[in-house]
C-alpha cells in the first residue's frame, strides 16, 4: 500500500514505539522515532512530518517541553500533536492543548481508539492544507466571488466539533447513537419553540452532539458502573459540564461557544435544583433547557449498561411530571403538544438497536 502520511513517534520507551507501529502500520503510514526530545528536534528539523505522536512523561525534556519547541519550529507549527499519557487530570490534558496539543491518548490505548483517532487528524490536516492550497491558486478576487459559502474559519469549527464528538464515540455505538438522536430531537424542538432564527437552529444542531463532551475526563468504570453510583461517584460524574467548559473555553468563535453553553448547562433545572451552578428559570440559556429535554428523552427510552430503556409513552409522562420543575414549562407545553415528531425521529433512528 502506497503511504499517504508522515508520522513521528516520540518515546523513550522503544517497546512503546514498536506497539504503535505495529497498531499502525496496516493503514500504510511512513514511520520515523526518536528516544527523546533531542533527537526529535533534529529529525523534525530535517523532515516534513502529518503527525506527531508525542509521550509524555520522558525523562530530560518531557512531552509538554518538547511539544512547547516544536510549536516554535515554523516547519511544524501546524503539524498535529497527539499526546499518548497516562496522565488524565484535568490540569495535564488542559495544559496539553494550551500547549498545542490536539488530542490526547490515554495509556494503556485501545489499538481501535489509536487508529481511530490517528486517522481523524491526519484527515482534518489533509483538509486544511488543500484549503491553503485552494486559495492561494484561487487568489483574492475569487475567494471573495465565493464568500457566500462557509468560510474556512467555519468549516474549522465543523471540523473541531466532529472530532471532538467523534472522540466521545469511541467510547461506545451507544454513545455515538446518543449524541445523533440528542441533536436531531433538539433541532425539531427549537424549530417547534418558534423564536429562534434558523441561524441559530444550525448551531445548536451542530453543537447539540457536544453536550456530554466533558465525559471523556470521567472514568468509564464510573460511566458505564452497572449498579448504582456511590456519592464520591456521583460527585465526580456531576463534575462533567465543568470539564466540558473548560475543553471548550479555549475558543471564542460562535459554534464552539453555543456548544460550550450546552455543556456547562443542560443539567440545570428550572426551578434551580441542578447542576453546577444551580441557574433557575430564563437564568438557564434557551439551547441548555432545549437540550435538557432532549437528552432525557433519549437517555430515558434507550438501553444502557445500568438500566433498561423506557417505554416512549413512560419516558413522555416523566417529562411531563417534571414541568416547570425539571425543564421549561413553555418547551415542555410545545414538546407535550408535537409528541409524535419526536416518536418519529426515535423510530427512524438508524442505529437504535445499537442505542
Amino acid at each position: 500500500m502506497a503511504s499517504r502520511f508522515e508520522i513521528l513517534i516520540v518515546d523513550d520507551v522503544s517497546e512503546n514505539i514498536k506497539v504503535a507501529i505495529n497498531i499502525l502500520k496496516q493503514d500504510g503510514y511512513n514511520f520515523s522515532y526518536a528516544l527523546n526530545g533531542a533527537s526529535a528536534l533534529e529529525i523534525i528539523e530535517q523532515k516534513k512530518f502529518d503527525l506527531i505522536l508525542l509521550d509524555v512523561m520522558m525523562p530530560g525534556m518531557d512531552g509538554f517541553s518538547l511539544c512547547q519547541r516544536i510549536k516554535q519550529l515554523k516547519k511544524a507549527q501546524s503539524t498535529p500533536i497527539i499526546f499518548v499519557t497516562a496522565k488524565t487530570d484535568i490540569e495535564s490534558i488542559s495544559k496539553g492543548f494550551n500547549l498545542g496539543a490536539v488530542d490526547y491518548v490515554t495509556k494503556p490505548f485501545h489499538p481501535l481508539e489509536l487508529k481511530a483517532r490517528v486517522a481523524t487528524h491526519l484527515e482534518l490536516y489533509k483538509f486544511q492544507k488543500e484549503l491553503l492550497d485552494k486559495n492561494k491558486f484561487l487568489g483574492e478576487k475569487v475567494m471573495q466571488e465565493k464568500q457566500h459559502r462557509l468560510t474556512d474559519l467555519e468549516l474549522a469549527q465543523k471540523e473541531l466539533v466532529a472530532i471532538l464528538s467523534d472522540i466521545m464515540a469511541f467510547d461506545s455505538a451507544e454513545t455515538y447513537c446518543h449524541v445523533q438522536r440528542v441533536a436531531e430531537i433538539s433541532k425539531q424542538l427549537a424549530i417547534l419553540e418558534g423564536n429562534i432564527s434558523q441561524n441559530d437552529i444550525n448551531l445548536l444542531y451542530l453543537a447539540a452532539p457536544l453536550h456530554d463532551v466533558g465525559k471523556i475526563l470521567i472514568d468509564n468504570k464510573i460511566l458505564h458502573k452497572p449498579d448504582k453510583l456511590t456519592d464520591d461517584e456521583f460527585a465526580r460524574m456531576k463534575e462533567h459540564p465543568k470539564f466540558g467548559l473548560k475543553i471548550l473555553n479555549r475558543s471564542d468563535k460562535r459554534l464552539i461557544k453555543v456548544a460550550k453553553v450546552i455543556a456547562y448547562q443542560h443539567h440545570e433545572n428550572w426551578d434551580g435544583s441542578g447542576y453546577p451552578k444551580g441557574l433557575k428559570g430564563e437564568d438557564i440559556h434557551i439551547f441548555g433547557r432545549i437540550v435538557a429535554i432532549a437528552d432525557v428523552l433519549d437517555a430515558l427510552t434507550h438501553t444502557r449498561s445500568y438500566k433498561k430503556g423506557w417505554d416512549f409513552d413512560e419516558a413522555i409522562r416523566f417529562i411531563i411530571e417534571q414541568k416547570g420543575k425539571k425543564f421549561d414549562p413553555r418547551l415542555v407545553t410545545i414538546f407535550e403538544e408535537h409528541v409524535e415528531v419526536f416518536k418519529e425521529i426515535l423510530e427512524k433512528d438508524e442505529c437504535r438497536d445499537a442505542g
